[in-house]
């Protein structure tokens, strides 16, 4: 029998369901949170260990470099061992690379930075999938309590790792995601008794010819988009506003508003798409928020970039979202849905690490942030073209 058909349509907020969707919510955590530590404190690690500022910089961009590298490998070895089992060892090797980003030793930063990417990219992998295999109709309620809780965390990390380094040291504002991660590892270990039922559905699975896809090149395209947007504005938006006249820690806390306007869209938007036949509406909306928040960046209102950052982050927690779901949307099994996703972050992730590199080069060759400001409205009308062929009613299997 279909293990879908298994499953109740209402979801028993009790006994192993609970702890399975606390084991989510705390895997969720774990996929930002030691990620956002690293921006608040480059200049102690840098300073700490004597590196340069090139070497600091790719701190930010191994772990993009890494998911990129590793995803399209990820639902090949979860139809091997199991997801449950995947997900377990992706936990254990993050903490290993928590650990060892934290030795205080450059060497070991850069390999413990390396395996932390590896260890983020099964559960930005997997995850979606296993919403779809789990809770087959709850998909978007399951994926906006994930959403949330890694953005969430994602902030507390930002935030905490700063005062963490002022009042300790810098090597444990690195480390301290390492509880989250080891709570959510024996959170999650009583998910292994399901590990072989779960590789014996995988192991008969038919194999999808992605690359001639069109509708899967049209969720790569969204998925690597919106990421693109997301890396871009985070680095390059207070600089832009500084430039504008505003005042350097006005200009960071711009970028924070923009994060927390994000958050109400990733859990909303998730629900809201698995509901509808078709998700073309929502591609409307967050083109249309999108488009006013740049069109006011690049016309230099800066009395309204409260409203320009409310557009943004909004638009982005719904693409955000979007995103995940069309990897679940847009197949018809749970590990259809992990191909789907591994070849789309793949993609998507080199799309999202060129962003700052591409927009600082052109405001080395112009001078200027007008041109680049230009260019994210041209990523927005791509943004559109693929998000709308992407959020029609079919399936990457029928192609």
């Amino acid at each position: 029998m279909d293990e879908q058909l298994s499953i109740s349509r209402k979801i028993n907020w009790r006994g192993k369901t609970l702890i399975l969707i606390i084991g989510i919510i705390l895997m969720a955590m774990t996929l930002r949170l030691p990620l956002t530590v690293v921006g608040p404190i480059i200049e102690f690690i840098r300073e700490g260990l004597g590196i340069s500022n090139v070497l600091a910089g790719f701190l930010t961009t191994i772990p993009l470099l890494a998911f990129a590298l590793v995803s399209p490998f990820v639902p090949r070895i979860s139809r091997t061992i199991g997801i449950e089992l995947s997900l377990f060892i992706s936990m254990l090797l993050l903490a290993t690379g928590i650990a060892l980003r934290s030795a205080g030793i450059t060497s070991l930063l850069l390999v413990g930075t390396i395996i932390i990417g590896v260890a983020i990219s099964f559960g930005n992998v997997l995850l979606p999938s296993f919403f779809k295999l789990k809770f087959p109709f709850h998909v978007g309620l399951m994926m906006g309590i994930y959403s949330v809780a890694m953005n969430v965390s994602g902030g507390f990390g930002a935030g905490l790792s700063h005062p963490i380094a002022n009042t300790t040291n810098w090597q444990i504002a690195l480390a301290f995601p390492i509880v989250i991660v080891l709570i959510a590892s024996l959170v999650w270990s009583p998910q292994l008794r399901n590990n072989d039922r779960m590789q014996a559905t995988a192991t008969t699975a038919p194999k999808l010819k992605l690359w001639r896809s069109p509708l899967a090149w049209a969720v790569t395209l969204a998925m690597g988009l919106q990421s693109f947007i997301f890396y871009t504005t985070g680095a390059w938006l207070p600089a832009i506003f500084v430039s504008q006249g505003m005042a350097a820690d006005k200009a960071g806390w711009m970028v924070a508003i923009m994060l927390l306007a994000q958050l109400p869209l990733t859990f909303i938007m998730p629900v809201l798409a698995d509901k509808l036949k078709n998700q073309r509406p929502i591609v409307v909306i967050l083109t249309l928020l999108y488009t006013v928040g740049f069109v006011g960046i690049a016309l230099g209102l800066t009395e309204y970039t409260v409203l320009w950052m409310i557009c943004i982050g909004s638009a982005g927690g719904s693409s955000f979202s979007l995103a995940m779901m069309l990897f679940t949307l847009r197949t018809k099994t749970a590990y259809a849905a992990a191909d789907l996703s591994g070849f789309a972050q793949s993609i998507g992730y080199l799309l999202a690490a060129s962003g700052p590199i591409v927009f600082g080069a052109l405001y080395d060759y112009t001078g200027s942030w007008q041109l680049p400001i230009y260019v994210f409205l041209i990523v927005v009308a791509i943004l559109f073209v693929s998000g709308w062929y992407a959020a029609g009613n079919k399936y990457i299997e029928e192609q």
